[in-house]
């Protein structure tokens, strides 16, 4: 096996300022290496990628954080995922959380979200007019997927930024090498989270409203069971954090890199009818999910690696996103790219339930971006969170010239 070294420090700030010359030779070298710092092998390939996250051989297989006392409400969140479930039980949540999803949700909120990009815009406009420039990250990227998902759920909009940094502290979990205190702050979110989405609970049960939440607290099954009560707090903590999380992350990385390539912005305002192709461009570009793990639940083979039973392998997104035997001039930014197979929102029987919500967001940004601050220009260069597994920026100053 090479030395953690061979391929790369997920800690290391030059590496995380751009992975992808690394990912792309490694990708040259194999499909599939052993990575001896993460303890797992890693996919550089689309083809590779995409069959881990597909072959029924190789599962989401949860495993407690531990001590089992000191990550209570943690584990309890990942126990009762949809994320973390296999068949059947896999099956069973799925069906319910899709069929509480598919009645007409995202259909409902798209005139809401058009109209709260539109004004977050108008915000960073004013900001920008008023102070020489405004952070498109904390007056855009972040707020907007907070108020669908409140929206969503039908909670307060302005319990809002506390559930935000709730998640923040959740999801840190996810990451390699993470401090005692970092974990330690991760199951005092969780604690929180899962004492208020209890309470939203008993009042949907009490008081049924238009919303995800009431919808997940009445659908059954074919056999008549519901969700219990865990999975409805598990899968309304999901819903926030995945959602939260990837939309950011997507308009974070992908409003920079738009705005570093400034014929691909323009072409953009210029043309708004392809917001729905750059919107599936900036998920691959620059991938906010950066590797996805499985367990091998039996000897499987990927790319010709071979894994026994409880190896894991991870796929490594950000790769597979830029692999020329599948995307035309991976590096290069195309918002009119197409097809665009990207693996943003997964495959196989985990392929993202929420992924209508997210296109809606990142369309909805963009749009109101597009046609209302045409004269967007970075302000200063941005600064990116020292994070590998889920990539993104802490900011994104930009200036709105109204000159367009």
């Amino acid at each position: 096996m090479p030395e953690p070294t061979d391929l790369f420090d997920p800690a290391d700030l030059d590496f995380l300022a751009d992975p992808y010359p690394t990912f792309a030779r490694l990708r040259a070298e194999g499909e599939v290496h052993w990575h001896g710092r993460l303890q797992l092998a890693i996919t550089t390939s689309h083809a590779a990628a995409s069959a881990v996250l597909r072959h029924r051989g190789l599962g989401r297989l949860w495993q407690d954080a531990t001590p089992l006392d000191r990550f209570v409400s943690f584990n309890l969140l990942h126990r009762n995922s949809l994320l973390e479930n296999e068949p059947p039980a896999h099956g069973r949540l799925r069906r319910l959380i899709a069929a509480a999803f598919t009645r007409g949700h995202v259909e409902r909120l798209r005139p809401t979200v058009a109209k709260v990009a539109e004004g977050m815009v108008d915000e960073l406009a004013e900001t920008s007019a008023a102070h020489g420039q405004a952070d498109l990250l904390a007056t855009l990227a972040q707020p907007l997927p907070i108020a669908v998902i409140t929206e969503l759920l039908g909670v307060p909009r302005s319990d809002g930024p506390r559930l935000v940094e709730l998640s923040n502290a959740i999801v840190k979990m996810y990451e390699y090498g993470l401090a005692e205190e970092r974990k330690a702050e991760a199951e005092r979110a969780a604690e929180e989270f899962v004492e208020y989405l209890r309470r939203q609970v008993t009042e949907r049960r009490a008081s049924p409203r238009e919303d995800l939440l009431s919808d997940l607290v009445a659908v059954r099954d074919t056999d008549g069971t519901r969700l219990t009560e865990d999975e409805l707090v598990a899968t309304a903590v999901l819903v926030l954090m995945a959602g939260h999380e990837a939309s950011v992350n997507v308009l974070g990385n992908g409003m920079r890199a738009l705005l570093e390539e400034p014929a691909q912005w323009q072409r953009l305002t210029k043309d708004p009818a392809l917001v729905e192709s750059a919107a599936e461009e900036l998920i691959r570009f620059d991938a906010p999910l950066q590797l996805f793990e499985r367990t091998a639940t039996e000897p499987v083979e990927i790319a010709g690696y071979r894994l026994a039973e409880g190896d894991k392998i991870a796929a490594l997104l950000g790769a597979a996103a830029r692999d020329p035997t599948v995307f035309t001039d991976p590096d290069l930014l195309d918002i009119g790219r197409s097809p665009n197979p990207h693996l943003g929102f997964g495959g196989g029987i985990h392929y993202c339930v929420g992924a209508p919500l997210a296109r809606l967001e990142i369309t909805a940004a963009l749009t109101a971006l597009a046609t209302r601050a045409p004269g967007l220009a970075l302000a200063a260069t941005p600064r990116r969170r020292p994070e590998f597994v889920i990539r993104g920026l802490r900011d994104l100053p930009v200036r709105v010239d109204q000159r367009g």
